[in-house]
């Protein structure tokens, strides 16, 4: 079965109503994974792959076009997003006095004795490396799909 508006390329009934559900699972387990990271296995690196994994699936079924709308912005444009990310994540510790990548925490609300909500800057760099792997990874595949 071919639609109408893609040529000759085959398409999935099947595969293009699982991609719905699927996709959209998988993009939620991939933030997950991004947001455990820093306690737990997993991170931007991980995330990024799910993320992108998802993305493959969506442009295998609607095509890359579609993959690229839906994404929103140019994967080479994530990338550098998330380029700026890690590098601000990593530049938070020479504006403290500390090292390049040296971690910082800010704790709000607590009182001092533990409690609060702690936040750090290896949040943003695992956001940082997570829009890398999406944007880099899609680069690539977009790229490689478009040309077949």
């Amino acid at each position: 079965m071919t639609a109408p508006n893609q040529g000759t390329r085959p398409t999935s009934l099947i595969l293009s109503a699982a991609t719905r559900l699927i996709a959209g699972l998988m993009l939620m387990f991939s933030v997950f994974m991004l947001l455990r990271g820093h306690n737990a296995p997993g991170g931007g690196f991980v995330g990024g792959l799910i993320a992108v994994t998802a993305f493959a699936l969506y442009a295998k079924s609607r095509g890359t076009e579609e993959a690229r709308r839906t994404l929103g912005l140019p994967p080479e444009v994530i990338a550098v997003a998330g380029l700026g990310c890690a590098l601000g994540a990593g530049l938070v510790g020479p504006l403290l006095g500390r090292p390049f990548l040296t971690g910082q925490w800010l704790v709000i609300g607590g009182d001092g004795h533990g409690g609060g909500f702690a936040i750090s800057n290896i949040v943003l760099f695992d956001i940082g490396v997570y829009l890398v792997v999406v944007g880099a990874v899609l680069t690539v595949l977009f790229a490689l799909e478009e040309e077949v």
